[in-house]
């Protein structure tokens, strides 16, 4: 694939699907700093951001890139999260950030620490409870991320890294370094944009790279049909691209959202989340229902979002806008009494959640308001009470199935329900 070429000098064009991204960008790593700073007796966050291919910060039109938006959350955050704790007569969060820019076009970098300058400059006069320290690499995103932006972040002993990978293909990051920042960081988070045909080229049989990950042979059958358009339906298409997007990326991570930018005529770009905290893809969720079709799935819209066919009934485009939640609600009145069976009659919410979120583009208060609703499940606190509403279910909660099971028919007979 030919690499897009961005005029850095005049200010770039910002695309469409590029304006949801960033929206998306801002609204997630705004909850991430809300959710990350908000322990009671906390006093410090660190914080290691890493954007792989930075561009120079600024498009036409003076419309912030990743790397100004990261700034300016960082900066509008740390004063909301403040006032918020000194209202509440809590202690201050101070914030420490290392920011990790990288592009491998030279006139990209020197924008944007001219762009960068007045932002940093206003911040170090006006907010002392955020620190922002910034390095930057010219180079391609692995050999950079090998031969120093790894060592970089290991070297201030930061648990806490969050990578923005937007490559304008596919083959710049590969599944397996995406893998070693899951595993080398405790809380390792990572947004990766790429093209899906550049992915299913990437994977398509006459492709004998050495990086690339076997998939099962009715996936490598289903590329070469969506390369060659034997997959007419565009909502068809959509599904079978994320379940082998899905198949081919899952072991990076233990929370993979495998959604692409919505684009009715035609889905070209995915954009991924992978966390390693249940937490983190709940949060994901909230924010993609917060800016309603900016995102798009098609399967079910339930738990186990990937395990439907696509000419059944329970298979739909899911644009986590109100109508799709409406949807969701339903299979979840059928998918949660299951999923707790699995485990027998009973179980502890903080490991429901953990097995839920594996596969589900769900709203977290559909979840609790389907599991309070049901009225073959209880929820019971550690006292021994029951939960009445769903805004006050906790982790440490347990989910119980009653006595009387309305809906234990359904597991003898899961062949028909299917």
């Amino acid at each position: 694939m030919v690499k897009k070429s961005y005029d850095w000098n005049a200010g770039a064009d910002l695309d469409n699907h590029t304006k949801k991204k960033h929206q998306i960008l801002s609204a997630y790593f705004a909850q991430y700093l809300r959710v990350r700073c908000a322990h009671p007796q906390q006093s410090l966050f660190r914080l290691a951001i890493v954007d792989g291919f930075s561009g120079s910060g600024l498009y036409k039109n003076g419309e912030y890139g990743s790397p100004l938006i990261f700034i300016d959350t960082l900066h509008k955050l740390t004063k909301e999260i403040n006032c918020k704790r000194a209202a509440a007569g809590l202690k201050l969060v101070n914030i420490e950030c290392l920011i990790i820019f990288n592009d491998i076009e030279k006139i990209a970098i020197e924008k944007l620490k001219e762009n960068i300058a007045p932002l940093l400059a206003g911040i170090q006069e006006t907010e002392k409870n955020l620190s922002i320290r910034c390095k930057y690499f010219n180079d391609r995103f692995e050999d950079a991320y090998y031969t120093s932006l790894k060592q970089e972040i290991l070297a201030t002993n930061c648990k806490n890294v969050f990578f923005n990978l937007d490559q304008c293909g596919y083959s710049h990051v590969t599944a397996q370094v995406i893998s070693e920042i899951m595993t080398t960081w405790k809380s390792a988070e990572v947004l990766l944009t790429f093209m899906i045909e550049s992915l299913l080229a990437f994977l398509s049989p006459n492709n004998n790279s050495a990086n690339k990950t076997s998939l099962e042979p009715e996936a490598q059958e289903k590329i070469n049909m969506l390369l060659n358009g034997r997959i007419l339906n565009k909502r068809q298409w959509l599904g079978e691209a994320e379940k082998i997007v899905f198949q081919h990326l899952q072991r990076c991570a233990k929370y993979v959202s495998p959604f692409s930018i919505n684009n009715p005529d035609g889905w070209q770009y995915w954009l991924m989340h992978f966390a390693t905290s249940y937490r983190a893809r709940q949060v994901y969720n909230d924010v993609l229902h917060r800016y309603g079709e900016a995102q798009a799935h098609y399967g079910r819209a339930g738990l186990n979002m990937l395990s439907f066919d696509p000419a059944h009934k329970s298979s739909s485009l899911y644009l986590f806008d109100d109508d799709s939640r409406l949807i969701s609600k339903d299979a979840l009145h059928e998918d949660i009494p299951r999923l707790i069976s699995q485990a027998g009659d009973a179980i502890l919410v903080g490991q429901f959640y953990e097995n839920a979120y594996s596969e589900t583009p769900a709203h977290s208060e559909d979840i609790h308001q389907v599991i309070i609703e049901n009225p073959d499940l209880e929820v019971i606190t550690d006292s021994g009470g029951e939960r009445r509403k769903a805004n006050t279910i906790r982790v440490e909660d347990i989910i119980r199935v009653k006595n009387q099971r309305s809906f234990f028919p359904m597991f003898l007979n899961d062949d028909e329900n299917e």
